[in-house]
């Protein structure tokens, strides 16, 4: 028999590759001659790229990038395995868990380290790069990861404007002479699993804005400055992104890979799915085995385990997922795609403990279903 295991991971507890040792573990137990078809997967949030290096024997590059304020701090990403596909989280380098609460301000954020993260896969002689790019702590719209990148975003008397989501309101020039020249060979697909337009009542700053620590005043000040950032942007390369779905994404991150680098926004599971090779894989299986950390119904938008099973029934081939959590609503996922959900908890135990046994509880799970599998 042929099993493909394609698990996200479950967090706190468990890396989507341990998730599928732990997985194929279980099956041997049982069918000790089955093909155990191991895909660490993910959705373009955290982990991504640690997966993506498990699924293709790829390596993680660590750097010393600009943070969201302004100070040095160590930031990764990783090549993959064909040595040409790097993939970034931005959070890495420009994330929300960088900044204390109490520091929080959109004001002053900037993407400056994502765009050096970008520059540092470019001298690792990537063209072409995936990124993810949520848990953000800035509202710049993507200003300070062009600048890093050789953007001179200027004022009206041309000197260089400063990072952060509130200098935007000074900027009045755009000149790209001296950006980076390898970026005209560069292919970048984002991982990007919202719709909102950068601007107005429903763009980053009115909902994103507060969770990054903007006060109702701030978050009139961010959407006026990025309704300026996006009017230069159309005097300046003539293309219009204020109203563009995704746009708002991670701050405004998304209008400016879109209206700088000529980026394409994707589902996040999708682009990992095509990284993988997933479905190449898939090709002749008996069983796909997913899952991750809760599984409700929520998540038809996009999760793993439906990106995963969506693709499984190109082949007609059954999938069973398998959670920590079953919350509500489920029928939505058997309804679709998924044929069965397990939960891997043996009893009733604290969080810390359920975290902490993962492994075991997976192997267990996996073990048991496979006995009945093998009837």
């Amino acid at each position: 028999m042929k099993f493909v295991l394609a698990p996200d991971s479950f967090k706190e507890s468990m890396t989507a590759k341990e998730v599928a040792d732990a997985m194929e573990k279980g099956i041997k137990k049982i069918l000790p001659n089955a093909e155990c078809i191991k895909v660490p997967m993910a959705d373009g949030g955290e982990g991504t790229v640690q997966s993506l290096i498990d699924a293709t024997s790829g390596e993680l590059v660590k750097e010393k990038v600009i943070g969201p304020l302004g100070n040095e701090i160590e930031a990764s990403f990783g090549i993959l395995g064909d040595g040409k596909t790097a993939v970034i989280e931005m959070a890495s380098a420009s994330g929300l868990h960088l900044v204390k609460k109490e520091a929080r301000n959109p004001l002053i954020t900037t993407t400056y380290g994502t765009g050096m993260l970008i520059k540092a896969a470019l001298d690792k002689g990537a063209d072409h790069i995936l990124i993810g790019i949520g848990g953000s702590a800035t509202n710049d719209g993507g200003a300070g990861m062009i600048q890093a990148l050789g953007a001179k975003l200027l004022d009206k008397n041309g000197k260089d404007i400063s990072f952060g989501g509130g200098a935007l309101s000074n900027l009045a020039k755009i000149d790209l002479s001296c950006i980076d020249p390898r970026l005209q060979n560069l292919k970048i697909e984002v991982a990007c699993d919202v719709n909102n337009p950068l601007v107005g009542e429903n763009g980053a700053s009115h909902v994103f804005g507060p969770q990054k620590g903007a006060s109702l005043e701030m978050v009139r000040i961010l959407d006026r400055n990025l309704d300026n950032y996006a009017n230069v942007i159309k005097e300046s390369l003539g293309k219009d992104i204020a109203k563009v779905p995704g746009a708002g994404a991670a701050g405004g991150l998304g209008a400016g890979l879109m209206a700088f680098l000529d980026a394409e926004l994707k589902r996040g599971v999708d682009l990992v799915i095509q990284a993988t090779d997933l479905e190449e894989k898939m090709k002749g299986a008996d069983y796909v085995f997913t899952g991750e950390g809760s599984i409700d119904f929520q998540t038809i938008c996009g999760k793993t385990p439906y990106g995963v099973a969506v693709s499984a029934k190109k082949f007609s081939i059954p999938v069973i997922a398998f959670a920590g959590k079953i919350g509500d609503n489920v029928e939505v996922l058997y309804n679709s795609a998924i044929d069965s959900i397990i939960g891997i908890l043996p009893e009733a135990v604290d969080l810390e403990t359920a975290l902490k046994e993962g492994i075991k509880n997976m192997e267990r799970s996996v073990e048991n279903i496979v006995r009945i599998l093998a009837l």
